[in-house]
């Protein structure tokens, strides 16, 4: 797989002409993007996939100012069953797709960064936590600092912890939980242990 001219711009905070973002969302992009390209480093990643991890930091949100109308319409069946919020990720990945893009682990994580993909490898776990962790979110702060500070090396306990949270969020709240992020929880979760009838 070559590398592509909008992913080496994208690692620099150059995004393609199409992508639409307020001055508060490209600033929460590239603290998204700060983060995986340090944990990229982290884990010892060569030069050109830190590249490519900023990237994708840059990249997640490159559509988060379009109206959802428009990015339903632009999708047509691939937005069923997505609530308006989440359309921004698929739209993107279709978008760079269309640029000649043929990374599908990348196109992936940016598709589901929002509610998550049962078929994710590291790069689309590590931007579900990213986007969650960064540090410009005024949310928990100490508990997501304490997060923050156990990456990349307990990279898989910190995104199944993310994950939990916002399914416990949703549930709190009594609103549904997406059966995308159900089956994310399920993928990471699977081969535990399932609690005997007497522990139900």
């Amino acid at each position: 797989m070559s590398r592509h001219a909008i992913i080496a711009a994208a690692a620099r905070g150059c995004l393609p002409a199409w992508a639409r973002f307020s001055a508060s969302r490209y600033a929460h992009m590239q603290r998204v993007a700060e983060l995986l390209g340090t944990w990229a480093e982290q884990f010892g990643l060569p030069e050109h996939e830190v590249e490519r991890w900023r990237a994708v930091g840059y990249l997640h949100d490159a559509l988060k100012g379009v109206d959802a109308e428009e990015l339903r319409d632009e999708l047509g069946t691939a937005a069923e069953g997505l609530p308006d919020p989440v359309l921004h990720g698929p739209a993107a990945a279709r978008r760079l797709a269309a640029e000649g893009i043929d990374d599908e682990a990348l196109l992936r994580a940016i598709a589901g960064h929002t509610l998550g993909d049962a078929e994710f490898d590291r790069l689309g776990c590590c931007l579900y936590a990213a986007d969650f962790l960064e540090p410009g979110r005024n949310l928990r702060n100490e508990w997501r600092a304490g997060l923050r500070a156990r990456m990349p090396e307990d990279w898989p306990e910190v995104v199944n912890e993310v994950l939990a949270a916002r399914i416990e969020h949703q549930i709190e709240r009594e609103r549904p939980v997406h059966r995308a992020t159900m089956d994310f929880w399920n993928a990471r979760t699977e081969g535990a242990a399932w609690a005997s009838a007497s522990e139900l």
